[in-house]
Formats: structure tokens, sequence, C-alpha cells
């Protein structure tokens, strides 16, 4: 069977849900379109956005340590500016065009946390920075691309007996028919998508992020104690970097 495009996600604030696109414009060296753009900070981060510096991921809110956040459900709209959150009792929508608009998500997402009077997060952007967990290896590896083989995940579903939503690993493309985990051994190796040409650089390692179930927001499965134990490694996807710019849609096949 052909390997194929399943799904094509962007996470356009660190931490927060993830939007499904019907296609994507790859252009080399700049990463997956609009992904982790902003980023919640916590209290005295350290983060300039005037001299933007990759930091440490717990310098943010994201599922790690904030379960909470997988109820709720964001939309960034790119042309208005406007971020919609869902929380499962109260609404919002923010104009991050302006500082008030990012300011009044940031007292959001403080009301929906319960967070002290003290600790209120500070939403930011500074674009082209990105969010990303791996941002503090390189600027290259901020803009790498996220994969997730399907197979592999179906794979550590049965080893386990869960259910585990490909979702919980918040990658930007997901394949299908890859044989489960073969993906980790190619390291070095190009994708090619249609006129895009991807190079895979590195193996993702797993952190308690995976633990969270995204419908129930309930840290229910320890992901990377269970890779280790069943599959001898903590690792789950890839990370890619854009070589050859092109347009991807699901469907797509995928030659390795």
């Amino acid at each position: 069977m052909k390997k194929t495009i399943n799904a094509l996600t962007r996470f356009p604030v660190k931490g927060l849900s993830g939007e499904s696109l019907t296609s994507v414009n790859l252009e080399p060296g700049l990463g997956f379109p609009g992904d982790r753009r902003f980023g919640f900070a916590r209290p005295n981060s350290g983060f300039d956005p005037a001299n933007p510096k990759p930091l440490p991921k717990t310098k943010f809110y994201m599922l790690a340590r904030d379960e909470a956040l997988a109820l709720l459900k964001t939309n960034y709209d790119d042309n208005s500016g406007i971020l919609s959150i869902e929380a499962p009792t109260q609404t919002g929508e923010f104009d991050l065009n302006t500082s008030d608009g990012k300011q009044r998500a940031s007292e959001f997402l403080k009301q929906y946390l319960s967070l002290a009077d003290d600790e209120t997060p500070q939403l930011y952007e500074a674009s082209p920075h990105r969010f990303t967990d791996v941002s503090v290896k390189s600027e290259a590896m901020m803009n790498a691309v996220s994969l997730i083989n399907v197979d592999s995940v179906a794979a550590f579903s049965k080893a386990v007996g869960h259910d585990v939503d490909p979702r919980r690993f918040r990658g930007n493309i997901h394949l299908i028919n890859l044989p489960a985990f073969s993906e980790l051994d190619m390291v070095g190796q190009h994708i090619a998508i249609g006129s895009a040409r991807l190079k895979i650089v590195a193996r993702t390692r797993r952190c308690p992020a995976t633990e969270v179930d995204l419908e129930t927001g309930v840290r229910d499965l320890k992901t990377p104690t269970l890779l280790r134990e069943h599959f001898g490694h903590m690792d789950m996807g890839i990370y890619a970097q854009v070589v050859d710019g092109g347009s991807i849609a699901p469907g797509d096949e995928a030659l390795f």
C-alpha cells in the first residue's frame, strides 16, 4: 500500500489544541506554516519579544505540566488575527494584533487555570520565532516539521492495551501505511511529497505531555515509560527539515 499523508495539523499556540488543514505550502527552512507562532509564558520567563531567544518549555504553560489545557478548543484566524478559545464553561475571542487582545487572552487563561493573583500568563509572539520544544537545540530545529507514523501509534496501542489517539503526539504531518517504528531508523534520509522534499533530522523523544487524554484532560497513560518498557526507547515520531518547498495535502503519497 502507498505511504500517504493521513492528516495535516498546525498548533498556532504552544500547548493548545491543533487545527486540521486541507493543504499547506511548505517553504525551504521555514517549518510548518503558522505552527507554534504564539506562546503563553510563565511569569518572569525572561522572554523578550524584541530579541527572541529560545527558552525551555518549562517557561511556558503546556500539557506536560498543565493537563487542563487539553480541554481548550482553539482557532486562530490568520486574516483577522482573532484567536478563539472555547473552555468547558466559557468562551472568548481575542484580537492578537493588539496588546490589549493578548492581555485579555492571558487573563482568560489565568482564570481558566485558577492561577494565583500574582501569576499572570503572558501571551507572546515574535515571528518568525517559533515556540517549539526543540527550538533550544538550534534555529534549524526550531523550524523542523514533526511527523507521526499512525501505524507506530497503533502498534503502541496494541502493546499497552489502550486505544491511543495519534493526536496525543501533536504532530504536523500524520503518515499511514509505513511499517511501525520504521521511521525511527530513517534519520538522514529524505521524504518526497509532491514537489516538496524533507530531510529527516531527529527522532522525537516523548515527555509527560503525551500522558494526557485530549478528550478528558486526564493524565491517564504513562506514555514515555510504556514506550521504554515495550519498545526500548521513549521515541514516537520524527523531525524533518524542509529542503525543497511545495504544496502538500492529505492523500498525497510520501516517497522515502
